[in-house]
């Protein structure tokens, strides 16, 4: 992976982002309604929105430097809405 690149760094933060949106639904939430520690969901909550917001922002970037279709930008918009989604997209 390229961090040098628009390409390269949208890998690196979707992975990051997927990463980030399965600890808040399968780890801090759990923990937030199962065991009452809401401060859980507030610290992974605000770095999956951070990383969400790069997400898009770098989405944006790779659009314009790849020249990508506006079906394939759209299409790596939802999957980051979907558990395990940025991964599926990364991989094919």
């Amino acid at each position: 992976m390229n961090l040098s690149t628009h390409l390269g760094r949208f890998r690196l933060i979707a992975f990051l982002e997927g990463l980030s949106f399965l600890i808040l639904l399968f780890i801090a939430m759990p923990l937030k309604y199962g065991f009452d520690l809401p401060e859980a969901v507030k610290i992974v909550g605000m770095a999956h929105g951070f990383l969400f917001v790069a997400y898009l922002l770098l989405l944006v970037m790779v659009k314009v430097d790849q020249n990508w279709n506006t079906s394939l930008f759209i299409r790596s918009g939802l999957v980051s809405i979907l558990p395990f989604g940025t991964f599926y997209a990364d991989k094919h």
